[in-house]
């Protein structure tokens, strides 16, 4: 594809564009660098990766590549054994550790069928998953890479065992060095030759400003002096020794560090084609990502790619000039092929001719980019083999000669090299010299063009190419429609209708007489006017279809929405129905189970009397609470008064909420104490029938057990800091209550802290009776902060 034509219809401002949106420099550089391709398969490509990257975005907004850097050149040069430096050693850990993380973002088709967090569904991106496969992890380079260098690039200590014992060393040879310098420093006759009490660095030697004119008192080497030669920087010969063994610790760090680096650098030199694949891989999908935010930001859609042998070249449904303000700007609808290869745009100056051969052809290099189009769905373009571009305004008389040159030096290069699988776009085509050797011109080229089978569009002001496209079989007219009433253009396009001058019009519209005007008239034609007025009639009734039209899809589009919200609603109706339906059923269940677990507790006969009592206590306590929070209702109250005018002491009573005959042992307030075989319970009365003569079983012994109503418990148990001493009761009770709610499992909340109450806690779920089984909570239910506990099912006590 020729980059000249390419430039004409503006590109390479498309593609800085798309370089903001990228992450990396090797992302962008790919940007810049992209090129409208001829390959359909490639062009195939790109345009999946660039849909899949967008439907991923709009899943998972906050995919990244961030910390990636190009350290392709660093990898180049640790495989010709140059040392890098601790920074660009960080820079490649953090590449692969975004690489890592992008990878393992992109759902994979290993697991096709599920759903990331984000409710991405693996799978769905085969073309962003085999980009994604070339990026190879490195993980022992990135765990040695971090366990050696600091965040602010800098080698550790504990990068090696020799380095840990050099520094400290280092760190011991010159705190002697200060110490000895402090307390020459100090000394009493020290004021008198000091310039400054100061000790400072010079040559990488520690020295103390000595006055020039005491240089003899101080015994030792001069490394520097001042500008002025009034101060000596001199280093004391009492601590030359300890300087000395100072400076050779710093030469034996600065070799094991070396070292360390040189190993480093080694392992990234056996890695250099993972590292270089890994930044390539990582290069593309910025660039996809990129190719995605960008139409979002175009508010673009993925344009179909029409297959070579068809009759239609492009279909651009209300398309956008990407460059002009997205508010101000006109779509337009353009079609070229079927019935004619060729379109001839006719229309007053600065009425969108340019502008709408531009779109065309910039949407065609767009899409052929693998870039998104700012048009509507249904969009279509043909993959050309070649887009060609002669576009340039005309300019003034003197350059009009240059101009006419220029343009027809093109179209002989366009000419020369363009077939059926181009696209030709030629704006003011023939402008620029005598309108009768031009206008032939022009349709000698459109011919030409024609007889060859070349897809063109071509923007003129000659009424012969009006009439030449109206006459010839394979050319068609498109018109710029212009306001007479505003005196301005709308930027509409019109395929079918040529183009009108309005020439009359405006001049009434801006005041020139009317008889001048009906003279002027009078010099056209009777047939010239009568078919002006057909094409003024066709035109308006075409405009008032259009109007219509719009009008209906608006209606046609607000219709199809409310059927879509009410079926949404419906939907989202029947789903919340099934719901409760399924939450009634449950709970029926679950009171159905609750009662037949509560009947087998009471007829069993092997339970302890401790059980019991434990179970008493703990049914009572949960009683009082619910009568303190929940006073029964005013109905509830006075059946409950109603039922106690009628019971007495030795009545024979049915128990309905445990399916039991019993008999009425004594009158509490608000219940009943009623006997049942071996079990005493109190009872409340609204739950108590009268049964005159029914026959209660008899027991042997008596045994109290509260079944008052009561609240479910919390299937959570906080006992973080709590002393040992109060958690036991506590918890022996929590588990009473858990166990007779049927509750499945409990969570025992006891904290980390020092792990006693951890320890005591599961000392007494080991040995409770209730409790089947426990284990530590998972990362996400607490860790070793919380212990899950799974009870016994009550049916099996």
């Amino acid at each position: 594809m020729n980059p000249k034509y390419l430039e004409t219809l503006e590109l390479s401002k498309i593609l800085t564009r798309l370089a903001e949106h990228t992450s990396f420099s090797a992302g962008r550089e790919l940007a810049l660098a992209l090129s409208a391709s001829s390959d359909v398969e490639q062009v195939h490509a790109w345009q999946a990766e660039t849909a899949e990257a967008k439907a991923l975005l709009s899943v998972m907004p906050g995919i990244t590549l961030g910390g990636a850097r190009d350290v392709r050149q660093l990898a180049k040069n640790a495989e010709r054994n140059a040392i890098l430096d601790p920074q660009g050693l960080l820079d490649i850990q953090a590449t692969l550790v975004s690489a890592r993380t992008l990878k393992r973002a992109i759902p994979t088709p290993g697991a096709r069928g599920q759903l990331t967090a984000a409710g991405a569904k693996a799978g769905s991106y085969p073309a962003l998953c085999e980009i994604a496969q070339r990026i190879v992890e490195c993980p022992k380079l990135v765990s040695e890479i971090e366990r050696c260098i600091s965040n602010q690039g800098e080698v550790v200590d504990s990068a090696s065992p020799t380095l840990a014992r050099v520094r400290r060393q280092l760190a011991v040879a010159r705190d002697r060095v200060l110490e000895k310098l402090s307390r020459l420093l100090t000394s009493p006759d020290a004021a008198g030759y000091l310039q400054e009490a100061i000790i400072t660095q010079r040559g990488g030697r520690y020295v103390v400003p000595i006055k020039a004119e005491f240089r003899g008192r101080v015994q030792g080497i001069v490394h520097d002096q001042s500008a002025s030669g009034a101060t000596l920087f001199v280093e004391p010969l009492a601590i030359v020794d300890l300087g000395n063994q100072w400076r050779e610790h710093q030469l034996e760090e600065q070799r094991e560090v070396e070292r360390i680096l040189r190993e480093l650098t080694a392992q990234v030199a056996a890695h250099s084609a993972e590292i270089q694949s890994t930044v390539a891989a990582l290069a593309r999908l910025d660039l996809a990502f990129a190719k995605a935010q960008y139409a979002f930001a175009l508010k673009a859609s993925e344009p179909m790619l029409l297959p070579d042998k068809g009759k239609e070249y492009l279909r651009l449904i209300r398309a956008r000039h990407p460059l002009l303000p997205a508010d101000t700007v006109v779509p337009i609808d353009v079609e070229l092929g079927g019935d004619f290869s060729i379109l001839v745009v006719t229309g007053p100056n600065t009425g969108g001719k340019t502008v709408a051969l531009k779109t065309v052809g910039l949407l065609a290099a767009m899409a052929q980019c693998g870039l998104q189009i700012p048009a509507a769905d249904g969009s279509a373009i043909r993959v050309f083999r070649g887009i060609y571009a002669d576009i340039g305004d005309e300019q003034s008389i003197e350059q009009s000669l240059s101009t006419f040159s220029s343009h027809i030096g093109n179209i002989i290069h366009i000419l020369a090299e363009a077939d059926e699988g181009s696209l030709v776009l030629l704006d003011e085509l023939g402008a620029g010299t005598d309108p009768t050797e031009g206008s032939a011109l022009a349709r000698a080229i459109l011919s030409q063009l024609l007889q060859r089978k070349v897809p063109a569009m071509a923007t003129t002001h000659y009424a012969e190419l009006k009439l030449f496209a109206q006459a010839t079989e394979g050319v068609e007219n498109a018109s710029v429609e212009f306001d007479v009433a505003t005196l301005s253009p709308t930027y509409r396009l019109t395929v079918g209708l040529p183009g009108k001058s309005n020439a009359f019009a405006i001049a009434r519209r801006l005041g020139l007489p009317q008889p001048i005007i009906d003279q002027a008239q009078g010099f056209i034609s009777t047939q010239d006017q009568e078919a002006d007025r057909l094409l003024e009639r066709v035109r308006r009734s075409r405009h008032e279809l259009g109007r219509a039209t719009s009008a209906a899809q608006t209606a046609l589009s607000a219709a199809r929405e409310k059927d879509r919200e009410a079926k949404r609603l419906v939907r989202e109706t029947e789903r919340e129905r099934s719901d409760l339906l399924a939450e009634a059923r449950a709970q029926l269940e679950e009171a159905t189970e609750e009662l037949a677990r509560i009947r087998k507790v009471i007829e069993r006969k092997g339970q302890s009397k401790e059980w019991l009592e434990q179970a008493h206590k703990s049914l009572k306590k949960l009683e009082e609470k619910q009568q303190a929070l929940e006073p029964p209702p005013a109905s509830v109250e006075a059946e409950t008064a109603s039922v106690r005018e009628q019971l007495a002491r030795g009545d024979t009573v049915w128990v309905s909420s445990l399916g039991q005959l019993g008999q009425v042992v004594d009158m509490l307030e608000g219940e009943a104490e009623v006997q049942m075989g071996l079990f005493r319970a109190k009872v409340p009365l609204i739950q108590l029938e009268k049964r005159p003569g029914a026959v209660v079983p008899a027991g042997s012994s008596r045994v109290h057990v509260s079944l008052a109503r009561k609240q479910m418990p919390n299937v959570e148990l906080h006992l973080r800091g709590q002393r040992v001493e109060d958690v036991l009761p506590q918890l022996s009770s929590y588990l009473n209550e858990a166990y007779l709610a049927a509750l499945p499992f409990v969570r025992i909340v006891h904290g980390k802290g020092t792990g006693t109450l951890r320890q005591v806690v599961r000392q007494t779920l080991a040995e409770h009776p209730l409790v089947a089984s426990f284990r530590p909570g998972e990362l996400n239910e607490g860790g070793e902060g919380v212990t899950i506990a799974k009870l016994v099912p009550r049916d099996t006590q």
